[in-house]
This record gives C-alpha cells, sequence and structure tokens, in this order.
C-alpha cells in the first residue's frame, strides 16, 4: 500500500506538444522574417529563398527546442505552487540569456551564408527583439498548460490518495474481525468446557463452521443478504448452545430480498454480539433479536437491560461496523434506543 501512494506521488506530468510544435516552429520561422524584412527578395533567386526560409525555421526550431529543454529542465527544480518568485526568477535569468545570443549567433551566420557577411545590425536587433518576444508568449502558454496539468493532476493524485488511504483504513477495519470473535469466541468456548463438556464440544464444532465464513467471506466488501441471514443463523446457534431459551431470535426478511440485496459481510452477528455483550438476560426474562427488512435497510433490534458492573468493554464492535460501512458504502449506521429497545438500521445496497 505504500508502495502504491509512493507511486502516485513520483507521477510526472506529460505534456503533449509534438502538434503544437509541428505548426509553430515553422509559422514563427516564415513569420518574423516577413515581420523584419530580413530575407532580400528581390535580390534573391528562388532556391536561395527557400534555403533562407529553411535557415530561418532552423532558427526557429533551435530557439523553441533549447528553450523547452530549459522549461523542462527548471520545472523538476521549482514550482509554481511551492516556489512562485523562485520560478519566475529563473525563468527571466535563462530564457533571455539563451534566446538572445543564440538568435545574435544564428542571425550573423545567416549573413554570413547569404548575404556575404554584409550585417544589416537594425534587422539583427530587430528580429532578435522579436524573436524574444515570441518566445515569451510560448513560455507563458507552456507554463499555462503545465499549471493546468498540474492541477488537475493533483487533483488526480488527491482522489487517489484518499482512495487507497480509504482501502487501508477499510483492511485495517476488516483485519479487526477476527481477534474480536476469536477472543469472545475462545470466553465462551471456556467457560463451556468447564461448565458442560459436551456443550464445548457442539459449541466448538459450530465454531468451526462460522469461522469458515468470516475466513470466505472477510476480504469482502459487499455479499448477498441471504449468505449473511445463513452466517446469522449459524452464530445465533452458538449463542442458543451456551443460553438456551435465555436468547430468542425472530427474522422477518421476505424471501424475495435475500438475493436482491448486498451488505458488508458479519454486520448482522456484531448486532447479535452487541446485544449479548451488554444486556442482562436469563430463562425468565430472555433477550429477544428482532431482525426485520423494511425496504432498503435491516433494522437489528433487541429488548435492553443493560448490565450494571461487568468486565469493561472496548466498544469497538458498533464503531468498526459503522466505519466499515462508511468506507464501502458511504452511508452511516443510525443508532435508535430508548429505555427498553435498542436498535440498528443497516443501510442495504441494491443488487440490481
Amino acid at each position: 500500500m505504500n508502495q502504491e501512494i509512493s507511486e502516485i506521488k513520483q507521477e510526472k506530468i506529460i505534456l503533449n506538444d509534438i502538434g503544437f510544435r509541428l505548426i509553430l516552429i515553422p509559422t514563427f520561422g516564415i513569420l518574423i522574417p516577413l515581420l523584419t524584412d530580413l530575407i532580400s527578395y528581390d535580390s534573391f533567386s528562388l532556391t536561395k529563398t527557400k534555403l533562407a526560409f529553411l535557415y530561418s525555421i532552423l532558427i526557429s526550431f533551435v530557439i523553441w527546442q533549447g528553450n523547452r529543454f530549459l522549461l523542462f529542465t527548471l520545472r523538476s527544480y521549482f514550482n509554481w505552487f511551492e516556489k512562485p518568485l523562485k520560478k519566475v526568477f529563473a525563468l527571466i535569468l535563462t530564457v533571455p540569456f539563451y534566446t538572445l545570443p543564440v538568435s545574435f549567433i544564428m542571425l550573423f551566420a545567416y549573413y554570413g551564408i547569404f548575404e556575404g557577411g554584409r550585417v544589416d545590425w537594425n534587422k539583427v536587433n530587430m528580429t532578435s527583439l522579436i524573436i524574444l518576444i515570441a518566445v515569451l508568449f510560448i513560455v507563458h502558454v507552456y507554463e499555462t498548460a503545465f499549471t493546468v496539468k498540474e492541477a488537475e493532476s493533483e487533483k488526480i493524485k488527491r482522489a487517489q490518495t484518499e482512495k487507497v488511504k480509504a482501502e487501508a483504513e477499510l483492511e485495517a477495519l476488516k483485519n479487526q474481525i477476527d481477534p474480536h470473535f476469536i477472543f469472545n469466541s475462545l470466553n465462551t468456548l471456556s467457560h463451556l468446557i468447564e461448565a458442560n463438556p459436551a456443550k464445548a464440544k457442539l459449541f466448538n464444532d459450530a465454531l468451526a463452521d462460522v469461522y469458515r465464513y468470516i475466513l470466505q467471506n472477510k476480504a469482502r466488501d459487499m455479499v448477498f443478504l441471504r449468505d449473511e441471514v445463513n452466517f446469522l443463523n449459524a452464530y445465533f446457534s452458538l449463542i442458543k448452545i451456551r443460553f438456551e431459551n435465555a436468547v430468542k431470535l425472530v427474522s422477518d426478511i421476505p424471501e424475495e430480498a435475500l438475493d436482491r440485496y448486498l451488505i458488508p459481510p458479519i454486520s448482522l452477528q456484531t448486532m447479535v454480539e452487541n446485544a449479548i455483550k451488554h444486556n442482562v438476560f436469563n430463562d425468565k426474562k430472555p433477550i429477544q433479536l428482532h431482525i426485520r427488512f423494511t425496504g432498503e435497510e435491516i433494522i437489528a433490534a433487541n429488548n435492553r437491560k443493560e448490565k450494571k458492573t461487568g468486565i469493561p468493554t472496548s466498544k469497538t464492535g458498533l464503531k468498526n461496523l459503522n466505519d466499515r460501512y462508511l468506507l464501502i458504502t458511504g452511508k452511516m449506521i443510525k443508532i435508535t434506543e430508548d429505555k427498553d429497545w435498542f436498535s440498528v438500521s443497516l443501510p442495504l445496497v441494491s443488487f440490481n
């Protein structure tokens, strides 16, 4: 998971400017000589004129590619969002100090090749100035494009990082299920071994079936409601082995809903476990567990007679369930309680 986050952070911004360059490098290579009257059309032959324009396009290519290299190199050292002043200073220092000397040198070479060495310094100065203005304009376009790309990339990276973080949190919550369930089950088994060895054997066999479901479905985000109800019934059989008539379960879920809705695994079992752990009950005053379907949710309710004393609880069961629900479905469970009843509403996800 850490490696995945690292890969997200190291992602580089890629700007596809091939078409941009293919169009604008020749365009500037032709337009700038036309604006400055650099090429002597009257005294040049057609072939020499074509060669002169090719050379001016070469100047445009060298200036463009050199500044492009500088921009891409500076991006690895300076970021507009983190070091804007340093970025501006770096651009002012590098762009003109590359563009102007190269322009002068290549224009001087132009006069040596095409004008017999007779240099028109006014045209050289004017052409170099226009080249610099054009470069500054293109630099602005590049930096704007990079800024937009970086903003989009940061937004995507934040979303990806949040996703990775949520997956890591969900995995941690799932991993809490095992020790929590084992701890309570072993306590129960330890009690039965001393009080009723025969029941302990039945409990141990049933526990193996229940734990198999946990191992098979712990890695899943959602399971069919039918699977969860079957698991609830298997888990409740463990409760009945120990408490017999002191616990009662009434489940009112229509058959057609069982294969139509999804629910995070080991949700209903958490409701039963929570009710057993926090209430006092016996054969004369049993704890009643009601599971009913209301259309878009399951409501698990139990009558209340809370324990006044006992082993302190970490109270992680319902919090764990609520956190898992929020990460998986974006919804939260709803707890309703009064002096007589405690209920939890579990949102369902439609399979269709």
